[in-house]
């Protein structure tokens, strides 16, 4: 590319691509907030800055996130995280309120519970992309479908209207 040209818009299938892992990118970054205490703003400069396309010898690249909706995750699971743990703990077990789960899976409850209460997108569409979250997370175990199960309550409580 030449100096000065801008780089070309991404396709409608690269745009999916890049908020899907955005999600992935919200959920850990999430779950290091909790675990280092890092604000918002430091957080987000580190993806932005470190991971997003980052290539790992053992894993190889990572896809750019769209960095918008990973702002928007992170910001809005953190300034509603009060209203998605109270909806998350409704959707949960009575013995298993959110702060005895795995920590990851309390990041990944935050970050799509963000976009179930505070974002546009369609319910069905965010859990969906927030199982396939915890599938990457969690490759071998039950995890995708107890996260799955979560989420259908969460969302038919956040946007009753869309079932």
């Amino acid at each position: 590319m030449t100096q000065g040209a801008t780089p070309p818009k991404p396709s409608r299938d690269e745009k999916k691509q890049m908020r899907s892992a955005a999600r992935l990118y919200a959920v850990q970054a999430l779950f290091q907030m909790e675990t280092t205490g890092q604000t918002i703003a430091a957080i987000c400069r580190e993806f932005e800055g470190h991971r997003f396309g980052a290539t790992y010898e053992d894993m190889g690249e990572f896809i750019e996130g769209d960095s918008v909706h990973f702002r928007a995750l992170v910001d809005h699971a953190v300034n509603h995280q009060a209203l998605i743990d109270q909806m998350t703990d409704r959707a949960l077990v009575a013995k298993w309120p959110i702060d005895r789960i795995d920590p990851v899976l309390r990041a990944l409850f935050r970050a799509a519970g963000a976009e179930l209460t505070q974002m546009p997108t369609p319910p069905k569409v965010a859990i969906t992309e927030f199982v396939d979250v915890a599938k990457a997370f969690f490759p071998d175990g039950k995890e995708s479908k107890f996260v799955n199960a979560v989420l259908d309550h969460m969302a038919r409580e956040a946007k009753p209207s869309a079932f």
